[in-house]
């Protein structure tokens, strides 16, 4: 999972005030944006993911909620439970070095990587098999219609 710098990144507490002059997006423009539902970012709001300013009912979101959405993202791309993608985001913080999130991203891609190579190779042997079959049932095919043409050539 890709980590943004302490610059790119928000800081992950939720009384921060948005910036002045900062650009705030409405719920449907952050979903279409990045391609999900309105209920998709209420869940990860509810999941404490996501933490959009209020204004009333309207929900607002800041750059720091883009960045994290996007991380949340990747995360889920790469196969990451929703569960690790919020402790590695949680350990997040502005001021300090981030090693400890660091060290657990990295020890999560880890294991991430070796399952999903894990289930290629797996991947792999099934499309081996599957393409044998089809050869052979071709082969089959092949044999089966040509033997009615010799026979009514003779």
């Amino acid at each position: 999972m890709k980590l943004v710098s302490p610059g790119e990144a928000a800081a992950n507490t939720n009384d921060i005030p948005a910036e002045a002059g900062e650009e705030l997006v409405r719920i449907g423009e952050m979903a279409k944006k990045y391609g999900v539902t309105l209920r998709t970012l209420r869940f990860y709001e509810d999941k404490g993911l996501l933490n959009p300013h209020r204004d009333g009912s309207t929900r607002l979101y800041t750059r720091r909620d883009k960045a994290r959405l996007k991380l949340i993202l990747l995360g889920r791309k790469v196969g990451f439970s929703l569960r690790d993608v919020k402790q590695m985001m949680d350990l997040y913080d502005p001021t300090g070095t981030n090693t400890r999130q660091l060290r657990l991203a990295l020890d999560k891609s880890e294991k991430q990587l070796a399952r999903l190579q894990k289930q290629r190779a797996l991947i792999d042997d099934a499309i081996g098999e599957l393409s044998n079959s089809m050869t052979a049932v071709r082969q089959m095919l092949s044999e089966r219609t040509a033997a009615p043409q010799a026979s009514a050539a003779g």
